[in-house]
């Protein structure tokens, strides 16, 4: 899992750790969480779940992105665990993340829930925090966009 606020690389990270994975013969899929949550919640209405979950299931890397930027409604919460559950010692998952486990619980809306699915990722993992101020903002501030008091002429 890789932690840390918006802007500092986390995806950019994802996305070379991913390539590396391909480039060794393994097989990599790259989703956002929404994209994840979205595609699992429409399989499940369509009666596809257990399809949707294998195909999330069959590549070596799982890589989401962008996970706890938005809360999870309670079913949603539900089948990503399932997805979780799935994948555990099977495949592996590269998480990309603003939020400290410790919040999970109001990310997941269930502090249960939250404690198995971390429970799952956790066991076995390497975790990564990157700290600094966000790369995007920071070429704002080289450029003069941010950081200035506005002037008042007049």
């Amino acid at each position: 899992m890789i932690f840390g606020a918006p802007g500092v690389g986390k995806t950019h990270l994802a996305i070379a750790l991913g390539r590396a994975v391909v480039e060794a013969g393994h097989s990599v899929l790259f989703t956002s969480a929404t994209a994840l949550l979205a595609a699992l919640s429409k399989a499940e209405t369509d009666g596809q779940l257990s399809d949707r979950l294998m195909f999330y299931t069959k590549p070596k890397l799982l890589i989401i992105d962008e996970l706890g930027y938005l809360p999870f409604e309670r079913r949603s919460a539900h089948l990503f665990f399932q997805l979780v559950a799935r994948r555990y010692e099977r495949g592996s998952l590269l998480i990309t993340t603003n939020q400290v486990v410790t919040q999970w619980g109001a990310v997941f809306g269930d502090d249960v829930l939250a404690a198995a699915i971390l429970d799952r990722l956790l066991h076995h993992s390497h975790t990564l925090m990157i700290q600094g101020e966000s790369y995007r903002l920071r070429q704002k501030k080289k450029a003069g966009l941010l950081g200035r008091a506005p002037r008042h002429d007049g």
